[in-house]
């Protein structure tokens, strides 16, 4: 008899997102990104996690699902039926997102390119007049690691300009991104935030 799947929900900052983790890989050695019902085809797992009404985006990697919710209506009106989903679907053995999307995707070094000019051209110029910059650390399958210098290091607001900037102009040019990690020990360094 097949082992009860265990997820535990937690919300991830921002109130509109919950990352549920599960005890076992979900997508095992990737990171897939739906920003939209449109984008599910080649994932059955974000496909019937978008019949519900309130999901806005969901991001499958390795063995947790971040799900963005639109609306009001609080975590704990929906959040039991996002891991009912998750469970039905790790039990069916069908995977969470195919085969063909990870073939499908960009060369780690044509990644790295496309996302290096996104940074250079929208991202960094608007962190400039702040003092800082980003930097690409790497790529890895279609993973990015980026990390916040000069008056972005150690900043409070980083998460924030990660999630509400960087992150929505990336992925508005390349929605074949996946996770988008921010590798920046904020704590460290001589004068962190000034």
């Amino acid at each position: 008899m097949e082992q009860e799947i265990k997820i535990k929900g937690e919300i991830a900052g921002d109130p509109d997102v919950c990352k549920f983790t599960v005890d076992r890989p979900v997508y095992a050695g990737g990171s897939a990104y739906f920003g939209s019902r449109e984008m599910t085809q080649q994932s059955p797992l974000a496909k019937r996690l978008f019949e519900i009404p309130q999901i806005q985006s969901v991001l499958i990697a390795g063995d947790h699902v971040i799900v963005t919710k639109s609306g009001y209506e609080p975590w704990q009106t929906f959040g039991k039926l996002i891991g009912t989903t998750i469970r039905e679907h790790l039990a069916t053995g069908e995977e969470a997102v195919s085969e063909e999307f990870r073939r499908g995707l960009p060369s780690e070094e044509d990644l790295r390119k496309k996302v290096r000019q996104v940074l250079d051209d929208e991202i960094n110029p608007a962190v400039a007049m702040h003092g800082g910059y980003v930097d690409l650390v790497d790529v890895k399958n279609n993973s990015i690691y980026i990390q916040f210098q000069g008056g972005c290091h150690g900043c409070a607001s980083a998460s924030m300009t990660l999630k509400m900037g960087i992150e929505k102009a990336i992925r508005q040019h390349l929605p074949e991104i996946g996770e988008i990690l921010d590798a920046t020990d904020h704590a460290s360094g001589a004068n962190p935030y000034y």
